[in-house]
């Protein structure tokens, strides 16, 4: 049995992006692991679970406030982001990966958002 929520092709994006988030916060240092580290894969965690939790409403218009809270937690995350790289946690170039995969995701969820919305 499939879930709605997993035919959306930003679905599998969000789950590499998130995957990719696990790989770089298990590297930073073991005093930023347990504040910043879990602080950005919640953020990016939150992401795809209020996707899934959207789909499972009644109506478009619940299910759009859910895609809007994913929106949210996009922005956290790149946040996060900014934070590691002012501490020198993660190199610019680590951090543009991220920001463009987050700025793809936050498109795919708006384009999503505007047909519920039509």
């Amino acid at each position: 049995m499939s879930f709605r929520f997993q035919n959306f092709p930003v679905y599998s994006d969000i789950r590499l992006f998130i995957k990719g988030i696990f790989i770089i916060t298990n590297k930073l240092p073991n005093q930023y692991q347990y504040d910043l580290g879990s602080q950005i894969k919640r953020a990016a965690i939150s992401i795809l679970l209020n996707l899934a939790e959207g789909c499972g409403k009644n109506s478009d218009k619940d299910f759009n406030r859910f895609i809007m809270i994913s929106i949210g937690s996009i922005y956290e995350t790149i946040a996060c982001l900014d934070i590691a790289l002012d501490n020198n946690l993660i190199s610019k170039e680590v951090y543009q990966k991220f920001y463009d995969k987050a700025e793809s995701i936050k498109k795919q969820l708006g384009g999503l958002s505007k047909k519920l919305k039509s």
